[in-house]
């Protein structure tokens, strides 16, 4: 690996979060359940748009779980590179120029048919979050936008679980997993709750099985429902005979991993306040990666994870406000 390569490469969905405070009256009104996560059509998305805008306040802040992930460790020193495909408009040169500003490589075409990707978040007055998503632009991604020699010379190859349920961009990952294994790359996989959409569990599953990701990243809920075990420490250890390096987060609990068989336990960091949980997840999995890449061990590697995460939940957004140490 040159100075200037990439150490992550990641490919995940280019989406924009276009949050909202609403009350329960409103989304009654735009017939959306209060704190589901839904997959919307593009008439759908444009309707909900549209009434997020005609209704009050609404902030536009780029996101996706890849990228957030990303953020965390271009602030942590890591080099990174984003793959992901946005549409030919005002969002997708929004997510452009916010990867820019992070330092992060992100230069694959917009796709010219397609508006880029967002995530509506909507907020209610007791706190609770309403996700629906419309991927869009993000969900052509094809084979042909990868860039292919940053994937074979990268450290580490990061992929996020939202962007593997449809058959396109599914056979990019493929083709991105089949660049790095060809050059002996570490491949890193989070199920970002994707495990819990349909028909995502079966074919992750058979990823792993296959021997395709060496570290996964995943949360409690998420370790159970892969497994089917409800018991968490079981269902860590089963994800250990499954994966070389498998990394839990319980929330407050802390995270475990299991390395070789040992399972190994770490607290989280306790945050100087909580203003907002949106991104924990991402920021622990960035943490854990750039403390990974710089040699740490697996203990120091989840205390890293811990502390980004901490951090994160101090502030609004799902990305860190400035450069952090490992």
């Amino acid at each position: 690996m040159t100075s200037d390569q990439a150490q992550i490469v990641a490919l995940g969905d280019a989406i924009v979060d276009v949050l909202a405070q609403r009350d329960e009256d409103f989304l009654v009104d735009c017939g959306v359940l209060k704190g589901t996560m839904r997959l919307l059509a593009d008439q759908e998305a444009e309707d909900l748009a549209a009434a997020m805008h005609g209704s009050g306040t609404v902030e536009e802040v780029p996101g996706g779980s890849a990228a957030n992930s990303l953020a965390g460790a271009a602030a942590l020193g890591a080099r990174c590179r984003f793959i992901g495909l946005t549409g030919n408009d005002r969002l997708g040169e929004l997510f452009k120029k916010h990867m820019a500003d992070l330092d992060i490589v992100f230069d694959t075409p917009p796709h010219g048919d397609a508006p880029t990707g967002r995530c509506f978040i909507l907020v209610t007055p007791d706190g609770e979050r309403t996700m629906q998503t419309s991927p869009a632009a993000s969900h052509c991604l094809t084979a042909d936008a990868l860039d292919e020699e940053a994937i074979r010379g990268c450290d580490t190859l990061f992929l996020e679980g939202y962007l593997w349920g449809p058959d396109t961009p599914r056979a990019a990952m493929r083709r991105a997993i089949e660049l790095a294994r060809g050059e002996g790359r570490r491949i890193a996989f989070t199920l970002s709750d994707s495990i819990a959409l349909p028909g995502r569990r079966d074919s992750i599953m058979k990823l792993v099985s296959d021997g395709g990701v060496d570290v996964l990243f995943a949360n409690e809920y998420e370790a159970k429902l892969m497994t089917g075990i409800d018991d968490f420490h079981m269902a860590v250890r089963a994800l250990g005979e499954k994966v070389p390096l498998p990394v839990v987060t319980c929330g407050a609990g802390g995270a475990v991993a299991v390395q070789d068989g040992e399972l190994i336990a770490r607290p989280a960091v306790k945050p100087e306040k909580i203003v907002d949980t949106t991104g924990a997840g991402d920021q622990f999995a960035a943490g854990f990666l750039a403390a990974l890449i710089a040699g740490r061990d697996v203990t120091q590697c989840l205390d890293t994870g811990a502390r980004n995460a901490a951090a994160v939940l101090a502030h609004m957004g799902a990305r860190p406000l400035k450069r952090m140490e490992l």
